[in-house]
């Protein structure tokens, strides 16, 4: 289940050889005018990315839920504290939140991009029952954007953490999307 979106700057990024054993990670120099950051600014850039691709498919869009943001806050910030990348561990049933992350290298990411890697999985898209759902025959590949297109989730909340190198991304959803046996829409 481990994954990191890759943008399509393919030819602009190169993967870290001596990096601990899991997935690997996005590098790609600094831009020369960081972008701009802020609270405000995640939350709309969000709503905006989430809610275009949810309208585009003829779903209702998400609202944000200021707790889940609290929950992914803490999750991101564990992650960039202990240089991980893995989705958090949740107990089935109630209370469980649908999870997607995302990690690349600190201030050469927008929002509006990181977002983005979670919509671009449309391209191996199918509407078919859970988890046979990818034109790859991997539903990894695709299901960052099955969760955000999920009918049945109504509310998410996204949050930002990062350490000395890297950016890290967590949005939380409720209810859970890619429910085995279901469709997305």
């Amino acid at each position: 289940m481990r994954k990191i979106v890759l943008l399509a700057l393919a030819p602009l990024l190169a993967v870290a050889g001596c990096s601990p054993p899991g997935p690997a990670r996005i590098v790609e120099p600094r831009l020369k005018e960081q972008p701009a950051r802020g609270l405000s600014l995640l939350r709309q850039a969000m709503l905006d990315g989430h809610n275009r691709a949810r309208a585009a498919v003829g779903v209702a869009p998400l609202v944000w839920d200021d707790t889940l943001a609290a929950h992914a806050l803490i999750y991101a910030r564990t992650l960039a504290a202990e240089h991980r990348f893995e989705h958090a561990e949740q107990p089935m049933g109630p209370g469980r939140e649908g999870e997607n992350l995302w990690t690349g290298t600190r201030g050469a990411y927008r929002y509006d991009e990181m977002v983005g890697g979670f919509v671009d999985e449309k391209r191996y898209f199918r509407n078919a029952v859970t988890p046979d759902f990818s034109t790859t025959g991997r539903w990894e590949d695709v299901a960052h954007y099955t969760q955000i297109i999920w009918r049945g989730t109504t509310r998410f909340g996204c949050a930002l953490a990062s350490n000395e190198r890297d950016d890290y991304l967590v949005c939380r959803y409720t209810p859970p999307g890619n429910v085995v046996g279901q469709i997305a829409y």
